[in-house]
């Protein structure tokens, strides 16, 4: 069961969002808060999964409750629901710890990813959103040294990792470079040791602020 808690100070907005995620099986809502200190304060007695969180709240505002949520209690995941889509805030909310970012006029279906994918280990970030993200990721990371890291990848291990960060499935990658799924796995084990990554997620993460994912699949080397 995926235990959340949600954050809006329009309560009308809660009791909708409290509504779509009963009538789910896996999801049950433990808390409501309209402010960030009450979330804060919910957190820390009720331990949930996963955070709802609005950016706009009186008192201290869903950023700052986002990134004390991650700092004091690093399991809770926050997915940010706002109505803002500029790319600015996206990144506040997610250099502030959140795991996710979907806009208020979002789907149903696209709000129960979100809530899923955050349980367990995952991201969701709007679809009209995600391309202005990823180009800004590599728009930063030109300004940066890279890591001694990326250096020690071969030519292989890099298009392993462009694949990857493109979205492949280890299927996939393998029909496209031309080795046996096993042998995929095994490789990409490799590099999450050379890039100190423990899973996918996270490697595709590595690869966007390096400015090493391509902005869609078409961009990637097959071989």
């Amino acid at each position: 069961m995926i235990r959340v808690v949600l954050a809006d100070d329009h309560q009308l907005l809660r009791q909708g969002l409290r509504r779509l995620l009963e009538e789910e099986r896996d999801i049950q809502v433990v808390g409501e808060a309209d402010d960030g200190i009450e979330v804060q304060h919910l957190v820390q007695a009720l331990q949930p999964d996963v955070v709802l969180m609005d950016v706009d709240m009186k008192g201290v505002d869903g950023i700052s409750a986002t990134r004390e949520i991650a700092r004091q209690w690093p399991n809770v995941r926050v997915v940010v629901l706002s109505m803002y889509t500029q790319e600015g805030h996206v990144f506040q909310a997610l250099q502030a710890g959140a795991v996710g970012y979907v806009i208020k006029s979002a789907g149903a279906d696209q709000v129960l990813a979100a809530v899923r994918a955050a349980r367990h280990g995952g991201s969701v970030i709007a679809p009209n959103l995600a391309s202005k993200v990823v180009a800004e990721f590599r728009r930063m990371a030109l300004k940066l040294d890279v890591e001694d890291g990326i250096g020690w990848l071969s030519d292989t291990e890099m298009n392993l990792l462009q694949n990857l960060a493109a979205g492949y499935s280890n299927k996939e990658i393998a029909g496209r470079l031309g080795f046996a799924e096993s042998t995929v796995k095994n490789r990409l084990s490799t590099l999450f040791l050379k890039l100190g990554v423990t899973d996918r997620t996270q490697a595709a993460i590595y690869a966007i602020r390096h400015g090493l994912a391509p902005l869609d699949r078409t961009e990637v080397l097959s071989s």
